[in-house]
């Protein structure tokens, strides 16, 4: 347990301190957000701020979990390094994608399908490695089955469908939070609670682990603890990042920062077998996703009919659409904090039941 508060609050403390030197440092240089000008009207007061705040919280995590491993001289795990090598490989393409904005002075970064192949090389690295390395038990980082909460036993997949379905995992998860990323505070504050949840689940099955307290109810899960240091790192270096990025936000975290958490939940979920537990874990991140995928569908379904496309909201992503209606962007995001909290109580809620039901 040590381990875990220790890492969480040198994560903090690092990204406290680190992201007032970074917010100087970036504005000293030039490396302010660009705000497409077919945009909201309200956000183009923040074009110039700086951004690729994402590497300030990413170094932390990573400085956090390597410190805690010094400070009780125990060493790193596979599942960990993996979580951390896929958080700072995603991050390294949302670099780039916020370097190339920056570099061109324009709102669109890396060509689509440059970073999409960014990603895809990102996740398909992780996933074969992540179903390498087994302990002593022979459990491995990944599982070959589909989980829930624990693995499902009828969902066995051969290879090569189990990496296309972590590499799906990790698209959905890491453009979610991407899509999310669009107010002060909203991504950073949601992904906090998903991550502070995570520390929790992983206590838990660390406690109740089938290597330690063998039973019907254990978890087979390779390293809960060193999973749930990784996620208290997460959790801390969020919390210090929060208090620059909440509205108005003086630093954003860019491509950098929320490709990386979409990437680290999509990992936790993997490494934890909670892999459709995630989806309600990380339910706001959902609901974004799915307001964008609806907008375009139905106006591409309206036009095909009628030669007019019609519009579900006003705009796309749905915290934009309540912006539109007249909504005050730090009243969104704090009912939208909410809506998060509930899905986290909720995901909590249902894996405790689970447990409890056996």
């Amino acid at each position: 347990m040590i381990s875990i508060l220790f890492g969480g609050a040198v994560a903090m403390v690092l990204t406290l301190l680190g992201t007032r030197y970074a917010i100087r440092w970036l504005a000293k240089h030039g490396y302010g957000q660009e705000i497409r000008d077919d945009g909201l009207k309200s956000h183009q007061v923040k074009r110039g701020t700086p951004t690729m705040g994402g590497t300030v919280f990413i170094a932390a995590t990573i400085v956090g979990y390597f410190a805690a491993k010094l400070f009780t001289m125990t060493p790193p795990s596979a599942s960990a390094v993996l979580v951390l090598f896929l958080f700072a490989g995603m991050g390294a393409v949302g670099f780039l994608d916020d370097f190339i904005k920056i570099f061109r002075q324009r709102s669109l970064g890396l060509r689509s399908k440059a970073k999409l192949a960014g990603q895809t090389i990102v996740a398909v690295i992780f996933a074969v490695l992540a179903l390498q390395f087994p302990d002593e038990r022979g459990q491995r980082p990944a599982s070959p089955f589909i989980s829930f909460i624990r693995d499902i036993g009828w969902l066995e997949l051969p290879v090569i469908l189990v990496i296309i379905w972590i590499l799906l995992l990790i698209a959905g998860m890491s453009n979610g939070v991407n899509l999310a990323d669009g107010l002060d505070g909203l991504a950073t504050g949601a992904s906090m609670m998903v991550f502070g949840a995570y520390t929790l689940i992983c206590i838990w099955q660390f406690g109740q682990s089938c290597q330690t307290a063998p039973g019907t109810k254990c978890y087979e899960v390779r390293d809960p603890h060193d999973l749930a240091v990784v996620a208290a790192c997460l959790t801390g270096a969020l919390f210090g990042f929060l208090w620059w990025n909440a509205s108005p936000a003086k630093i954003f975290m860019g491509d950098t920062g929320s490709l990386s958490l979409g990437g680290a939940l999509a990992g936790m979920a993997v490494m934890t077998r909670t892999e459709l537990l995630v989806l309600l874990l990380g339910g706001l991140f959902v609901v974004i996703t799915a307001s964008v995928i609806l907008q375009v569908g139905y106006f591409k379904i309206t036009k095909q009919a009628t030669g007019v496309g019609k519009r579900l909201f006003l705009i796309a992503p749905l915290h934009h659409h309540f912006e539109m209606l007249g909504w005050e962007q730090v009243n969104v995001v704090i009912r939208f904090w909410i809506i998060q909290g509930l899905f986290v109580v909720i995901g909590l809620g249902v894996f405790y039941a689970e447990w409890v039901t056996g």
